[in-house]
C-alpha cells in the first residue's frame, strides 16, 4: 500500500465515536476536548519487531499488544482511556498485514469508549510501533508511583510470570501443548486491567512491564519507603505451575519477568475487599509497605531470601542485554 492509501482506510474504518473527539484521522493534527475538571494523562511506548516481540508474530498480535501495553499505563495512573494515535514504521506496508494489524488493536480495545485520532507511517528497516495513548481523569485524582504509605498493603491483579514463559515456548510454538499455548497468549494478548476502578482506593500503582521486583522497585523510590514481600504468596496460573514445576525457577520468573502488564498497588487494609470489589477480578496481597526502605523478599515462614540473583532483575533497554 501506499502511505496515503493506508491513511484513507484507516479513516474509514476508525471514524470517531466520542462527542470530544472534535477533528481525528485526516488532517494535521487531531482535536479533542477533555471534559471540564478533568486532568490529560498521555503515555506513549514504542515496540520494536526482535527487541519487543518476535520477529515471526502475526500482525492482528502485534496490533494488540501495541494498544493494550499502552492502555495498562493508563491503568497504572487510575485514568479513562479515551484516545490513541498510532505510529508505523516497516519495510514495507501491505494491506493484509495492516488491515490485520488494525483488527488486532480494535480487539484490544474492544468495548472501551476509544477513538483512533492519528499517527504516522515511514519506511524503515526494521518493523516499529509507536502509539501514544491519552486519558482523562478527575483532577487530583491519579493513581502516582510517590503515594505508597508506612503500612499500606502490596498486592498484585491477575497471576506473574505467565509471558516470561511464554516466550520461552515461542520457539517450539508450533508443537505446543494448551499450557505452553495460554501461556503465549499472555505474551501477545496481555489484558489491561481497569486501573480506573482504583480511584480513591489504592495509594500508588504502576503496570508489571518489568518485572516486579523492578517495577515495585520504582514505587519504593518514588515514594522513600521499603516493602517485605513473600514470593510464595505470588499468584501463579494453573498453566503456569503445570508448565514449570520447579518451584524456584517459577519463583524466579514471577518476580523478574516482565511483559505481564498486571498491576502492581498499594492500598490500605480496611480498603482490600472494596477495591476487590470494585475491579471484579483477582487481587492477591503480596507483601506490606515498610518504613525502612529496600525491597526484602521473604518465603512463606518469614525467611529472608538471598536476593543476589536478582541484582539485576527487570528490564533495561540500555544495560547492554
Amino acid at each position: 500500500m501506499r502511505e496515503f492509501e493506508l491513511i484513507g482506510a484507516l479513516r474509514e474504518r476508525l471514524r470517531p465515536r466520542r462527542a470530544d473527539t472534535r477533528l481525528g484521522i485526516g488532517d494535521d493534527a487531531a482535536i479533542l476536548a477533555p471534559p471540564p475538571g478533568h486532568e490529560l494523562v498521555v503515555t506513549a511506548d514504542t515496540l520494536i519487531a526482535g527487541r519487543h516481540f518476535p520477529q515471526d508474530t502475526p500482525a492482528a498480535d502485534i496490533g494488540f499488544k501495541s494498544v493494550a501495553v499502552n492502555l495498562s499505563d493508563l491503568a497504572a495512573m487510575g485514568a479513562d482511556p479515551a484516545w490513541l494515535t498510532v505510529a508505523l514504521a516497516a519495510p514495507v506496508l501491505r494491506q493484509a498485514w495492516c488491515d490485520a494489524f488494525i483488527d488486532g488493536a480494535r480487539e484490544a480495545i474492544g468495548a472501551r469508549d476509544i477513538d483512533i485520532v492519528g499517527g504516522d507511517t515511514t519506511r524503515s528497516e526494521t518493523l516499529a510501533v509507536a502509539i501514544t495513548a491519552l486519558g482523562t481523569l478527575p483532577e487530583g485524582s491519579a493513581l502516582r508511583r510517590d503515594a505508597a504509605r508506612v503500612g499500606d498493603l502490596v498486592a498484585v491483579t491477575g497471576t506473574l510470570g505467565d509471558a516470561a514463559a511464554g516466550l520461552a515456548c515461542w520457539p517450539r510454538r508450533a508443537q505446543a501443548g494448551a499450557d505452553a499455548r495460554a501461556l503465549i497468549a499472555r505474551l501477545t494478548r496481555p489484558t489491561p486491567r481497569d486501573g480506573m476502578r482504583l480511584r480513591g482506593l489504592a495509594h500508588a500503582a504502576i503496570d508489571v512491564s518489568d518485572g516486579l521486583v523492578a517495577d515495585l522497585g520504582h514505587i519504593l523510590a518514588a515514594s522513600n519507603v521499603g516493602a517485605r514481600i513473600d514470593v510464595d504468596a505470588l499468584p501463579a496460573s494453573p498453566a503456569l505451575i503445570r508448565h514449570i514445576v520447579d518451584s524456584r525457577q517459577r519463583r524466579q520468573l514471577q518476580a523478574t519477568g516482565g511483559d505481564d502488564y498486571e498491576l502492581c498497588l498499594t492500598l490500605d487494609p480496611a480498603d482490600l475487599e472494596r477495591a476487590r470489589a470494585a475491579l471484579n477480578g483477582p487481587l492477591t496481597v503480596i507483601g506490606r509497605i515498610e518504613r525502612a526502605t529496600g525491597l526484602r523478599l521473604t518465603d512463606a515462614t518469614g525467611r529472608v531470601l538471598d536476593t543476589q540473583a536478582l541484582s539485576r532483575a527487570g528490564w533495561d533497554h540500555f544495560d547492554g542485554r
